[in-house]
């Protein structure tokens, strides 16, 4: 006998797999309890980025039960709020592993319940769904995505009625229900009145109206060298590029389809050191004057430009600032907000209160940043972590509109006879420097992540990289008005900051290091005497993590 025995007969009775349950009984059969607790000594929750995680039989994975549940999940928190599922639901994924079965289970659990369903007809970006949400009216979204997670992976993410990500305590009433889910629910076909495929007509409103806004008068001569990183972004980023008239746009073949086996790349996440390189040689051969390169479901941007007869891949904060500077040099309308996130650079609040601007600060997350400005306008949100919102047409971040964004100012620059290096070097002649990085180690298990910032709560350190820690925040308690959250703030005075917190989707802890306030003769002296801080405070959290973990 296995101590897994109930539960697993108990999954097994509602999973519609046959060949997942078939090797459930495999697993029993052998008394594998090591390969049987992977599977279910953690399940995956749903958070408020809905569920991720490995591809695979049980409820520590994503497969065709997981998906049933949290569908059915869902819908019954709609119900619990009293939504309307006539106004229908979106549903969209991308392409990878499981990504048709999954959206499958999803309309088929959703049409048994007699909810309206809005499909997106293929496999497209993940800002669509969204997009469409408040476009069409409807309650919901729900995208199939594990966006830049490792091959082997897969998730499902939850839109609200605004078309931002669910908030807590909505995810937690959400897995409630997905718990006392029955085991066979109704199900419903395509066939249904009730569904609908999106028309394309919809979606070309988002593209007109993105032309509207970022296509250069008389097209460009821009040199673009385009990535989608394998993901579902290629076709559509293309398109819009070449909308908007820009006529020299050269894409990575290897890495333009959609592969759910990502082969060109470590690990499918333009952030990765490694993971534009095929797309900066192409930029090489092509004399190219931008690479931009989307995350495999679209939402993020990465970014690499010229500097000094060398590629330099610009760091998440770094493209957040160019996107705020085009939009303060255009103006923003009186009570319209620009957010960005705690763990981010404060650079932006800088530049903010210099143009008389509202700005807002936010928890880590575009559930926060999407609704950062209240019943005013968010005219620009962004996160380190490549995601931005240029554009309120899509209430989460949107790395089409963000690379349309960025090839408009490096043209509006060019044709000044300046460069997008020449617009950062301008921001911190003013600013001040503002280097950034992050510390992120992983570990055995969310648990342990926890546990890091607790000890590090017990034990903060005096200093970090020679600078004195003048206070510790504990993020717990809330901070400038911001929601209590599991994570830590070392202030180092006019020196910088290191905010550290467990990662919301990956068993990992997180250091966000920004380094401010040095001097020195020269830009370029400033910005190294930065960079042997970063360096130093980054080797004091590593040992620091080592030591509780």
């Amino acid at each position: 006998m296995s101590r897994w025995d109930a539960e697993v007969e108990a999954w097994i009775a509602g999973d519609p797999d046959e060949s997942n349950r078939e090797e459930l009984r495999v697993l029993l059969a052998r008394h594998d309890d090591a390969e049987l607790a992977l599977r279910f000594a953690h399940p995956l929750r749903f958070g408020t980025a809905g569920l991720r995680g490995p591809v695979m039989a049980g409820p520590a994975g994503m497969n065709r039960y997981s998906v049933r549940r949290a569908t059915q999940g869902v819908l019954a928190w709609l119900k619990w709020r009293g939504d309307d599922l006539g106004r229908g639901v979106v549903v969209g994924r991308d392409a990878r592993h499981g990504s048709q079965a999954f959206a499958d289970e999803v309309v088929a659990v959703l049409l048994g319940a007699g909810a309206r369903v809005l499909e997106l007809p293929s496999a497209l970006p993940t800002p669509f769904v969204p997009y469409c949400v408040t476009a069409l009216g409807a309650v919901a979204g729900i995208m199939i995505t594990a966006s830049h997670n490792p091959p082997q992976d897969n998730g499902y993410k939850l839109y609200a009625a605004d078309g931002a990500q669910i908030l807590g305590p909505d995810d937690e009433v959400v897995e409630r229900f997905a718990r006392a889910a029955p085991l066979q629910p109704p199900l419903g076909s395509r066939a249904s009145d009730r569904h609908e495929w999106i028309e394309d007509d919809v979606l070309e409103r988002y593209r007109a109206h993105l032309m509207e806004r970022f296509a250069p008068r008389g097209g460009s001569d821009l040199v673009i060298c385009y990535t989608p990183l394998h993901g579902v972004g290629g076709a559509s980023a293309r398109d819009l590029l070449e909308r908007a008239g820009y006529r020299h746009v050269h894409v990575v073949d290897a890495q333009f389809a959609p592969d759910p086996d990502f082969p060109t790349l470590p690990f499918p996440n333009p952030e990765e050191p490694g993971a534009l390189d095929l797309a900066i040689r192409r930029a090489r051969e092509t004399k190219a004057d931008l690479v931009l390169a989307n995350d495999p479901d679209a939402d993020r941007l990465g970014a690499a430009v010229p500097d000094r007869g060398e590629w330099r891949v610009l760091r998440g904060d770094e493209i957040g600032w160019l996107l705020a500077s085009a939009l303060f040099d255009a103006g923003v309308a009186p009570g319209d907000v620009v957010a960005t996130t705690i763990v981010s650079s404060t650079l932006l609040e800088a530049m903010a209160r210099d143009a008389d601007v509202s700005f807002a600060l936010t928890l880590t997350g575009f559930k926060w940043i999407a609704r950062a400005a209240g019943e005013r306008r968010l005219a620009f949100g962004y996160e380190e972590a490549l995601g931005f919102a240029v554009d309120d047409a899509v209430s989460d971040k949107d790395g089409l509109s963000a690379a349309l964004a960025l090839a408009r100012l490096t043209h509006d620059l060019r044709a000044r006879g300046q460069t997008l290096v020449d617009r950062l070097d301008e921001l911190e002649e003013r600013y001040g420097v503002h280097a950034t990085t992050q510390v992120s180690l992983r570990l055995a298990d969310e648990g342990t992540a926890s546990r890091v910032v607790a000890a590090l709560r017990a034990h903060a350190p005096t200093t970090l990289g020679g600078l004195a820690v003048r206070e510790v925040v504990d993020l717990r308690d809330g901070w400038r008005a911001l929601a209590p959250t599991d994570g830590l703030l070392f202030n180092l005075g006019d020196d910088g900051r290191v905010v550290v917190r467990p990662s919301g989707t990956e068993p990992k802890v997180k250091f966000y290091v920004e380094v401010t306030g040095v001097t020195g003769a020269t830009l370029d002296e400033r910005r190294e005497a930065a960079a042997r801080r970063l360096r130093a405070i980054s080797d004091d959290v590593r040992a620091l993590a080592s030591r509780v973990a």
